[in-house]
């Protein structure tokens, strides 16, 4: 199993310092352009989604740029009519809205209400990964109902272990007895957040998993989830904890109050800072090679490369597994039962 994941961190390694080889190498110094430009370029979200750049020529793939605005309803467009065809960069206008240097779509006339419902590279990403999602299920599902007592076979075996473990391992000791209720829920995250994690590693993909507005969508979820299935003695503990002084309560209570609301944003931001600083550092090491340029520091650099990526698949399953037990810990204090004596 080592050698396996070993031999995939290499190949990962190989494709990502080709690709940014190409990148950095290509990357103009005049105008006090940075040359580790890229590695922010690939955290962020974007309207075109980049690949490399090979001298002039740049790799990327465009996005369809879609706007609903008050006056014009919805509208289509590509995310090249909004670049310069020499330089590729955004800030041309067209229609009356531009894509200013930070990725963000404005309209021209100011006054004017606007929505941004483009399909940018994370809405791509996410696109991809329940894709992949929904493949791997239903050709579990697919196995089971054409050989409903055997043995589980091809994808189903691959699966199977998951959800057993999920469930066995995360909803059952710490939900209880109403597990079943909220299996599917924690199946869900798990899968999402870990073939999120995965795909994310691979060369020239998006940093879905590590984009703030995700990990929070992902909290946010946990949070009601938590919080509408709360009973009765759960939300007494928060508003009136038992056996507690009154005038300690004017201090607890609060502290109740303010916890139903960090723990969801500590799931939130956990997630995000462990896949986004896991995608800078092994960036980093490569940008180190085109900064220095020296034959040692290359090395170097492509040994701790590949290393990252080995501790990178390691990360992507323990922060899918830490995301889904925290939900499940939530989720379980809310819904037991208490007994008072």
């Amino acid at each position: 199993m080592f050698r396996k994941i070993l031999c995939i961190s290499t190949l990962m390694s190989v494709f990502l310092l080709a690709l940014s080889t190409a990148t950095f190498a290509s990357s103009p110094e005049e105008g006090g352009e940075n040359k580790t430009g890229f590695i922010m370029h690939h955290i962020k979200d974007s309207h075109e989604w980049h690949f490399a750049t090979m001298g002039h020529t740049h790799v990327t793939l465009p996005l369809p740029v879609i706007i609903y605005s008050s006056d014009r309803g919805l509208e289509f467009y590509s995310s090249t009519d909004f670049q310069d065809h020499e330089t590729h960069k955004f800030g041309v206008e067209h229609e009356g809205y531009y894509i200013n240097e930070h990725d963000k779509l404005h309209a021209v006339d100011e006054s004017r209400f606007i929505i941004d419902l483009s399909i940018t590279k994370n809405v791509a990403m996410l696109i991809i990964v329940l894709v992949v999602i929904f493949f791997l299920i239903f050709s579990a599902v697919k196995n089971y109902k054409n050989n409903p007592n055997g043995a589980p076979k091809g994808v189903a075996s691959f699966v199977e272990p998951l959800v057993l473990f999920v469930r066995d391992e995360v909803a059952k000791p710490n939900i209880g007895p109403k597990y079943k209720k909220f299996t599917p829920y924690l199946l869900t995250i798990f899968f999402f957040i870990w073939i999120g994690n995965l795909l994310g590693l691979v060369p020239g993909a998006a940093n879905l998993t590590g984009n703030i507005a995700v990990t929070m969508t992902l909290a946010v979820f946990t949070f009601f989830a938590t919080n509408l299935n709360g009973n009765k003695e759960y939300w007494k503990h928060v508003v009136a904890t038992p056996g507690v002084p009154l005038p300690l309560l004017i201090v607890i209570v609060p502290v109740e109050i303010i916890g139903l609301f960090t723990k969801p944003f500590a799931l939130m931001v956990r997630l995000f800072v462990a896949i986004t600083a896991g995608h800078i550092v092994i960036l980093s090491f490569i940008g180190l090679i085109f900064v220095f340029e020296s034959y040692a520091v290359g090395v170097a650099s492509t040994v701790m490369v590949v290393f990252i990526n080995l501790i990178e698949l390691l990360v992507a399953t323990i922060q899918a597994y830490v995301f889904t037990l925290f939900s499940a810990m939530y989720i379980g204090a809310a819904v037991a039962e208490h007994d008072h004596h």
